[in-house]
């Protein structure tokens, strides 16, 4: 297992011993003085005696948890990787309070700046035009909560749900109309919708809206997923195409699914539109009695599909024909069967056969190419 650690740098300190010249010192005196006179009649806010009670009471979160696993399949040869996760959270927290000046206390607590930086930390990212040439960067490592249940997540700043799901603009590919590449588009984003964020599938309902824009022609296809879904096991294993949960085991954390990705389109080797699709889903989810702890699954999903020519192949039209469907899964248990997503929780902790052994790997790397990573149980670097 690889030990990922962050360096910090830090600037140079003054020397303790360095001398400060009279009149600095004389004019720092006449400043502060008028401080003290402009400030001594006021009260603090009532927004800075909150802030000054909500960091009192503030903790430290864990360094270390154990808790999630990575798994990866790829739908073409139903292979599957699974992997607990141990999860690292470093933290360093830094408090600064300086003498009548409270504005430069770090994230700037009582208000006195514009709040720019912090706008910009958690405004949403755009789109996804390109394929990512590096991890999301690191970031604060707040542990999720009901009512924040993205805290300490590259997801925060993602996408909810389909919206994340952008098509790029149609346009003809030669012969092909305009008209065809959108529907290739749109038939795509009805399937990954359907499979990956209907409330009701993600809670293992039968995934009928993403079956139906599937050919029922393509050999084998349709029946194998039936299969998948009635009767799941290692070899027919619906997770391949569809995310669902075990409504007995888990249940969302609210109502929001944080999404990633691109789609492109170019002329198919079928006379038709192929469609290439690669996301990455992130569900918050919480145990069904009553617990407020809350973690996170990962699910990433490549697909390709092609609306062929009905005048040249014997196919139904407007129909999807599904070429290939490859799957990671962040944060789920090892060696279960059962059709469903299995989360580890922060306060479980694996032992025996499922306690990690193999690689690290970062459910949030989309520049990460499937498919590369060896068989066995090993762990994710983060949720």
């Amino acid at each position: 297992m690889s030990d990922r650690r962050s360096e910090q740098s830090s600037g140079d300190e003054p020397s303790s011993s360095s001398s400060i010249p009279d009149e600095v010192w004389e004019q720092f005196i006449r400043d502060t003085e008028r401080d003290i006179r402009k400030s001594a009649p006021k009260e603090a806010s009532a927004r800075a005696r909150e802030v000054t009670e909500r960091l009192k009471g503030r903790q430290e979160p864990e360094g270390w948890r154990t808790g999630p696993a990575w798994q990866e399949r790829d739908g073409r040869a139903a292979r599957r990787r699974k992997i607990w996760a141990v999860v690292g959270l470093p933290v360093a927290i830094a408090v600064a309070v300086v003498a009548m000046r409270p504005s430069l206390i770090p994230g700037d607590p009582f208000g006195s700046s514009s709040g720019t930086d912090t706008d910009a930390a958690t405004s949403q990212l755009p789109a996804e035009t390109a394929a990512p040439t590096a991890p999301p960067s690191a970031v604060a490592a707040d542990t999720p909560t009901l009512a924040h249940p993205f805290a300490g997540s590259p997801a925060l700043r993602w996408a909810d749900g389909a919206d994340g799901i952008v098509l790029p603009k149609a346009t003809a590919l030669g012969s092909i109309p305009k008209d065809r590449v959108e529907l290739a588009l749109q038939q795509t984003k009805k399937l990954l919708v359907d499979a990956n964020l209907n409330p009701e599938v993600v809670a293992g309902a039968h995934p009928d809206a993403a079956l139906a824009v599937l050919d029922p022609k393509q050999p084998r296809l349709l029946d194998e997923l039936n299969t998948a879904l009635r009767t799941p096991s290692k070899t027919h294993d619906p997770l391949s195409l569809f995310t669902r949960f075990d409504p007995e085991d888990v249940h969302l954390a609210g109502q929001v699914v944080k999404t990633r990705g691109r789609i492109t389109f170019a002329k198919g080797k079928f006379a038709g539109v192929a469609v290439h699709a690669d996301f990455t889903f992130v569900y918050p989810v919480v145990r069904p009695d009553g617990s407020t702890e809350v973690t996170r699954t990962i699910v990433r999903r490549v697909i390709d599909t092609e609306l062929s020519d009905p005048a040249h192949y014997q196919v139904t039209p407007g129909r999807l024909t599904l070429l290939s469907y490859d799957q990671d899964a962040g944060n789920s248990a090892c060696d279960i069967n059962d059709g469903y997503l299995h989360p580890q929780f922060p306060s479980q902790a694996p032992t025996g056969s499922a306690a990690p052994s193999g690689p690290s790997i970062d459910p949030y790397d989309r520049s990460r190419k499937l498919g590369n990573e060896p068989e066995g149980c090993g762990t994710v670097s983060r949720t």
